[in-house]
């Protein structure tokens, strides 16, 4: 484990001292970046049940290794590391999940329950994603919104629906300052997919730039809201500062970028590698979860109640990462010829 967190700052004076639950993965390990240039690197402390993996990033700040179901051991870093914000970033995904329901309801719901309670006793203020999986085939498709039916058929959905009204339980009993949004996919050129449903539309890019043709898992016409990992953090961050007085809503906003089906994606990467194909086997399960979930939403409460705007376009995106991978896969091939 890492030292201490470094002195002074604070909530008060605009620097947080943080911990993070999961952040060694998809979203955890941009967010600890993210938030370390904001706050500070010893602001932020790390935290992931692995200790194996990703050491370039454990080692460039404090670490510890936990089990967020572990609400001692919390209890213990918040106090001793003197934390006032909790981002609670560890869950299994929706793939993962529904092949393991009774683990993936342990670690999804007993992990924040404990972390509500370590930041209920320590004065905490607690961000927690939802997702666009908390809907189901009941919500309406088009323009979900933002309170409406929420009766989803995976158990990662099951758990994230239950999550927001726990969070929404301990703000309304309790006074915890708990906060989220619902993501919907999410792409990142750093790190790799982890289970989800959406993984698709990150490893297209991979394929892309490595062979020149995917096989995708999901049908061709499957439209999902999707967004790039700086809004995905910026949503986060922005949620995290807005004042409370301005919040109707808390757990969790509806926040959306950009909707496109596999094919959308594979006409625009065209644009640029004029020569990718794409070619399908479909995923029933993943098939299935991505049917019951919406084409997109509506997140008007949350442009309205704390000035929600994305920077990506799929267009914007695609470029970026195309431009970013391109140019990784070429320090790859120097560093192999050396």
């Amino acid at each position: 484990m890492g030292g201490n967190l470094g002195s002074g700052g604070g909530a008060a004076g605009g620097r947080r001292r943080i911990l993070i639950t999961g952040g060694l993965g998809q979203l955890g390990s941009e967010f600890v970046a993210a938030l370390r240039d904001l706050h500070g690197v010893d602001h932020v402390l790390l935290t992931d049940l692995r200790d194996d993996v990703n050491r370039s990033l454990i080692q460039s700040g404090p670490f510890a290794r936990l089990d967020a179901r572990d609400e001692r051991a919390l209890d213990e870093l918040v106090t001793g590391h003197r934390i006032d914000t909790i981002y609670h970033l560890a869950a299994l995904l929706s793939a993962v999940a529904e092949t393991a329901p009774q683990k993936a309801w342990d670690i999804n719901m007993n992990g924040l329950l404990a972390v509500l309670e370590v930041a209920r006793r320590r004065g905490c203020a607690v961000f927690t994603p939802s997702s666009i999986g908390a809907f189901g085939p009941n919500t309406p498709k088009d323009w979900t919104p933002q309170d409406t039916i929420q009766r989803p058929t995976s158990i990662y959905g099951v758990t994230k629906v239950a999550g927001e009204l726990l969070c929404d339980y301990y703000y309304r009993k309790y006074g915890v300052d708990t906060r989220g949004v619902r993501y919907p996919g999410i792409i990142s050129n750093k790190t790799p997919p982890g289970g989800g449903t959406t993984d698709y539309a990150v490893e297209i890019y991979h394929a892309a730039v490595a062979t020149g043709r995917y096989v995708c898992f999901l049908a061709g016409d499957t439209y999902l809201d999707m967004m790039y990992m700086p809004d995905a953090i910026k949503a986060a961050l922005d949620l995290m500062e807005a004042d409370p007085e301005r919040l109707r809503h808390r757990n969790a906003f509806n926040v959306s970028a950009m909707t496109f089906c596999p094919e959308d994606q594979a006409a625009i990467i065209r644009r640029y590698i004029p020569e990718f194909e794409i070619s399908y086997a479909i995923d029933p399960v993943r098939q299935a979860i991505a049917n019951s979930w919406p084409n997109n939403l509506e997140d008007y409460a949350a442009r309205v109640e704390w000035g929600w705007e994305p920077a990506y376009d799929l267009d914007a995106m695609t470029r970026d990462m195309l431009r970013v991978l391109t140019a990784r896969r070429g320090e790859v091939s120097r560093e192999g010829a050396v």
